[in-house]
This record gives C-alpha cells, sequence and structure tokens, in this order.
C-alpha cells in the first residue's frame, strides 16, 4: 500500500524567478512549493503524497480554497499536482513541528522495539494517525454492483509505487537490472482468479458477485463474457489476471474504444505467493487465449521495450526516467505514463507522465 504521509528531508532549495514568498523544495525524486523561510536545507518535514485526501482541519486550512474535494459523504482536500509560478509541485510538504503527534506515536513505536528492527521514522506510514486516505473518484454507473466481501488478502491489490520514491532502489540497488517497459494505461483496476474451483472478480477494493445481480457490471461482464472464467478453469491453475478494463464510461474512455476491453499487466501465481516474470506472463496469456480467452476482448498492455536496461536508453536519474514516460498512448496524444519490471519479476515500479497529470486528471 501507498504511504500517503512520510517523514521525509528537504534535499534542497531553489528561488522560483518572479516569486519572493515562496520557492521550490526538493523531496527525494519530488519538488514541491513552500512557502520561504519554512525549511532549511536539511529540514524533516511531513510530506504528503499526490492522490492525499487530507481532512480539514487547521494545518491544512491554507490550501482549502484549491483543493476542497469531497470523496463520497466525506468534505477533504485532494493534493494534486499542479503549476505554480510555472513550476511543479508535486505533493505537500509541512513542517514536522505542526504534527506533535507523529513524534508522540514514533516514541511508543520506540516503546514497542520497532527501533530496534532497524526501521526508522522514515520507514513509517502516518496516514492513519493523521486520517489521511487515497483519494478514489466516483464509481461509474457500470461498475458498481453487489459486493461479496473485501479484496482477498490472498492476491497483492493491482499498485506500482512511483519512480520518484525510489531513487535509490532503481539507479544503485539495481543498477544494471533488465525491465520489461509497458504502457500504463488510464482505466480501471480489474482481477479475475481461479483458487480451487472458486471464481472471482475484483475492482480495487472489492470482491464482486459473479451471478445475475451483476449483470450489468462491467468487471463482472469482462471476466464471464471475454470467456476468462471458462479458460483459467480448463488451465487448472490458481492464477490472478490482473489488468485494466478501458472503454465507454470507464474513466472518461480516453483511447475511444467502442467496447470494453481487458489490458493484462499481470497474473499472479496465488499458490506460490509470488507475481509470474514477464516471459512466464505472456507465454500463459497466449495458453488461455488458445483455451477461448476472447482476444478481442482481453490483449496484453503495450510492451515498449523487453529486457532492456535503463543504462541502454541513457536514464541515470529519476527526472530522465520521467521524461522518457511521456509520449503517446494506444489512440491519445498523451499517456499516463510506463511501468518498468524487472524480467525476473522481483522488482518494479512506475513512471507517470507529468503532462498527463497537469492536463488529464480532474
Amino acid at each position: 500500500m501507498r504511504k500517503l504521509a512520510t517523514i521525509r528531508q528537504i534535499l534542497d532549495l531553489r528561488p522560483i524567478p518572479g516569486a519572493d514568498q515562496i520557492e521550490l523544495a526538493v523531496v527525494d525524486g519530488w519538488t514541491v512549493v513552500v512557502r520561504v523561510g519554512e525549511f532549511k536545507r536539511g529540514d524533516p518535514c511531513v510530506y504528503f503524497e499526490i492522490d492525499s485526501f487530507l481532512p480539514l482541519r487547521p494545518e491544512f486550512e491554507h490550501i482549502r480554497a484549491r483543493c476542497f474535494k469531497r470523496m463520497g459523504e466525506q468534505e477533504g482536500l485532494r493534493i494534486k499536482t499542479i503549476r505554480l509560478r510555472g513550476q511543479l509541485s508535486q505533493g505537500m510538504a509541512l513542517p514536522l513541528t505542526s504534527f506533535p503527534e507523529i513524534i508522540t506515536e514514533w516514541d511508543r513505536l520506540c516503546n514497542e522495539g520497532l527501533k530496534a528492527a532497524n526501521t526508522t521514522i522514515h520507514d513509517v506510514d502516518f496516514s492513519e494517525l493523521l486520517g489521511v486516505q487515497k483519494y478514489e473518484p466516483p464509481v461509474p454507473t457500470q461498475l458498481a454492483g453487489n459486493v461479496s466481501g473485501n479484496f482477498p488478502g490472498f492476491i497483492p491489490k493491482t499498485d506500482q509505487e512511483r519512480c520518484q520514491n525510489y531513487g535509490r532502489e532503481i539507479f544503485v540497488d539495481n543498477e544494471g537490472a533488465r525491465y520489461e517497459i509497458t504502457v500504463k494505461l488510464d482505466g480501471t483496476s480489474f482481477t479475475g482468479y481461479r483458487k480451487d474451483e472458486e471464481d472471482g472478480v475484483c475492482g480495487r477494493n472489492w470482491k464482486l458477485k459473479v451471478d445475475d445481480d451483476n449483470a450489468t457490471n462491467s468487471l463482472v461482464r469482462m471476466y464471464v463474457d471475454s470467456g476468462l472464467q471458462a479458460a483459467l478453469a480448463k488451465l487448472g491453475m490458481n492464477y490472478a489476471v490482473q489488468g485494466e478494463l478501458m472503454g465507454p464510461g470507464i474513466q472518461k474512455n480516453r483511447e475511444g474504444f467502442k467496447i470494453t476491453k481487458l489490458f493484462v499487466f499481470d497474473i499472479y501465481d496465488i499458490d506460490n505467493g509470488c507475481y509470474l516474470a514477464p516471459h512466464a506472463r505472456h507465454e500463459v496469456l497466449y495458453q488461455l487465449w488458445d483455451l477461448g480467452l476472447d482476444r478481442d476482448m482481453v490483449d496484453h498492455v503495450p510492451v515498449i521495450a523487453m529486457e532492456m536496461p535503463l543504462e541502454e536508453l541513457g536514464i541515470e536519474s529519476v527526472d530522465q526516467l520521467l521524461a522518457y514516460a511521456e509520449g503517446p498512448s494506444i489512440a491519445h496524444a498523451i499517456r499516463e505514463g510506463l511501468v518498468f519490471k524487472r524480467v525476473d519479476g522481483g522488482f518494479s515500479f512506475k513512471a507517470i507522465s507529468n503532462k498527463f497529470l497537469l492536463k488529464e486528471e480532474d
């Protein structure tokens, strides 16, 4: 799960031309506009990542005018990518001293032995403590349905960490690694699985009933009508197929599809508790097509490169990764971004297009 509220360090402060009240702070791989004099280089801060949905409280009142949003029946503040005085600002950084409850919680965790386990305050997510949630847009009618339970605990939810949070892991720990690079598509999360003769289909957070009560639900219809349910049963393996569901009424249908389509990006081996490596995933998808899965309805996400080291692309920094992420999607001039998966399946991350964040999000 994403850590939406964490303790980070102000690595650098840069002046903004023509502005005397605000400046640009560098927080790991992110740039954030802050008030002049609020921080010094090296200071700790509480960093709220983009997609955070903050509660209404005095510490956040200064962003209320531009960030107020409703999520269901809740009122709060949505943090998203913006441009201020020509500068890209992603997230929000506030002084640690504004949140004494964080220090109290850290002291409590230390007393419980967390510090002895080589965990630092930078590893802890304080989202729950501060009442921060991930912003979720309203569910379209065709995706709403009768829920049968929570998302299964034996399958990971579909999410990738952003490259801005993974600088050292990418360029030091995984130096020389080879990646499958795929286009990140802007749809809605789909998981369809078979486990010990049990069928299941899920959105991002819930498992849905596979019955007539959900006859108009696009997720359930894809699972059944595409032949995925039958193909998984014939395959005889406990696998979960995960992908991006796209089409009319889903996330503005940016690609202009006339029918609902599923683009597979992962297959999870439930028995062994791991994702299939890219080559194995492609092979299983071919098997499912041979077993009756409709290829017109279910395809693989577009592949940019296979077994590609970043060094061969001339990518040596997060900024270069973000620049490489820019480009067209299937039928749209601006794609959401790219996903990088190490070919052995052991490490992955995403680079989201800043053009997409600035121009395409609500």
